[in-house]
C-alpha cells in the first residue's frame, strides 16, 4: 500500500478500558424475541475500536487494492428501502411482511439505491449493502476485526450505566436530536427532523463517552458473534462472563447486528438502543447495514 492506508486506520482506533459492565436490558418495552434480557454481568478486556462506521472511501479504497467483489454485487441485487426510491424506479420485488424493503437489480455499495444512484457523491457515508462476508474480508485487509457483541455494547454505552442511549435515558435530550432515525409516520414518509432522509455522514452528531459517533441510528452494525436469542439467559445462568464470544457455532445460522438505522421508528423498531440487537444471515446485505472495526488494545503502529 503506497500510503499504508490500513495502518492509518489501526491508528484512528479509540481505547476502551477493561471493565465489568451490565450487558442487556429488562426493559418490559423490549423485544423479548430478540434476548435482550436479561440484564447479565460481563467482563470485557481492554480493547480498541473505530470512532466511525467504516465509509464508503474506506471501503473503495478495499476494493481498489483488493478486487474485492461484494455479496450483493455477485448476486446482482440487494434491498433497499422503498421510499428512497426514485418515482420512476421500475416495478421492484418487494417482501413479504415488510413491504418497505425492495429487492433492486443493481442496488450495492457502489449504488445503494439502484443503478440510478452512485456513492461517489458521498464518500463520508457509511458503506452499506455489505454482508458479514464483506465486513470480515475488509477486517482481514485492514488488520483489524468486528467487535464482539459484548465490546460493542460496552463501547457504546461510552462509561455509562444503566441507560438506553449513548447520552443517557432521553432520545432527544432538551429536544436536540442525537441521532439519525426515522421520524414522521412509518413507513410513509421520512420528515427527517434529524437533518437527514437515509445515511448521514459519519460523526453528524456528538460522540459518546469514548468518542465514538453514531453507534446507535443511521446503519446498523455487524458483530463478530452468532446470534442466539437465548444466549443472554445461558450467560447469565453460568455468572460473570468474561469476554464472550457468543454461541460457539451458528444457531439460528444469523450473526448479531447492533445499533438500529435511519428506518428504524417507534411504531415498530424500538431498537435505536445500545442495548437492543438484532441479526442477519452472513450473506445478507441492506440499505440499512454496515459495520465498524475493532482491534487490540494497542493498535498503533
Amino acid at each position: 500500500m503506497p500510503d499504508d492506508a490500513a495502518s492509518r486506520l489501526r491508528a484512528s482506533l479509540l481505547p476502551v478500558p477493561a471493565q465489568r459492565f451490565t450487558m442487556g436490558t429488562d426493559d418490559p418495552r423490549g423485544y423479548a424475541a430478540d434476548g435482550e434480557g436479561p440484564e447479565h454481568p460481563v467482563e470485557v478486556s481492554a480493547f480498541a475500536v473505530a470512532p466511525y462506521a467504516v465509509t464508503n472511501a474506506w471501503f473503495a479504497r478495499f476494493v481498489e487494492e483488493t478486487g474485492h467483489v461484494t455479496t450483493a454485487e455477485r448476486f446482482g441485487n440487494s434491498f433497499v428501502f422503498a421510499g428512497l426510491l426514485p418515482d420512476d424506479a421500475p416495478p421492484t420485488q418487494g417482501v413479504v411482511g415488510t413491504p418497505w424493503w425492495r429487492l433492486v437489480e443493481g442496488a450495492s455499495w457502489r449504488a445503494p439505491e439502484g443503478p440510478w444512484s452512485d456513492v461517489r457523491d458521498r464518500p463520508d457515508h457509511p458503506v452499506v449493502h455489505v454482508s458479514w462476508l464483506d465486513a470480515v474480508a475488509f477486517c482481514a485487509w485492514s488488520g483489524t476485526r468486528l467487535p464482539t457483541e459484548a465490546e460493542w455494547e460496552c463501547a457504546a454505552r461510552g462509561g455509562l450505566a444503566g441507560q438506553h442511549y449513548p447520552w443517557g435515558a432521553e432520545r432527544e435530550p432538551g429536544g436536540e436530536h442525537r441521532m439519525n432515525v426515522f421520524q414522521g409516520t412509518f413507513p410513509g414518509g421520512d420528515t427527517g427532523e434529524d437533518g437527514w432522509v437515509g445515511t448521514a455522514p459519519v460523526g453528524s452528531f456528538p460522540a459518546n463517552g469514548y468518542g465514538l459517533h453514531d453507534v446507535t441510528g443511521n446503519v446498523w452494525e455487524w458483530c463478530a458473534d452468532w446470534f442466539d436469542p437465548e444466549w443472554y439467559a445461558r450467560s447469565a445462568a453460568a455468572g460473570v462472563a468474561v469476554d464472550p464470544t457468543g454461541p460457539a457455532g451458528p444457531v439460528t445460522g444469523a450473526r448479531v447486528m447492533r445499533g438500529g438505522s435511519y428506518l428504524c421508528h417507534d411504531s415498530y423498531c424500538w431498537r435505536y438502543r445500545v442495548d437492543a440487537r438484532s441479526s442477519n444471515t452472513p450473506d445478507s446485505t441492506t440499505g440499512n447495514l454496515g459495520f465498524r472495526v475493532a482491534g487490540a488494545a494497542a493498535v498503533r503502529d
